[in-house]
């Protein structure tokens, strides 16, 4: 999905609220259901965001720290939510 060009006011409706709901931080497990759209879809939408430099993606936190509690209870919130 190419990214609206600049001084056009045709934005896609789903795509402005994505980018709403990111101003800030979740996790693709929450605006999925906030979106109402199957988590699939709205991985390649935030990746297609993301590619055209219109939201920021964070890392999981893998590695040899342990996972942040905090991400993991709205991980949690989300799929409660679907």
């Amino acid at each position: 999905m190419p990214p609206p060009r600049r001084g056009s006011s045709r934005v896609v409706p789903e795509v402005r609220a994505i980018v709403g709901l990111c101003r800030r931080m979740r996790t693709v497990a929450e605006v999925a259901p906030l979106m109402r759209m199957p988590l699939g879809v709205v991985r390649v939408l935030l990746s297609d965001l993301a590619d055209h430099g219109k939201i920021r993606v964070y890392g999981t936190g893998h590695g040899t720290e342990q996972p942040d509690h905090a991400l993991l209870e709205r991980v949690l919130s989300g799929l409660r939510r679907l």
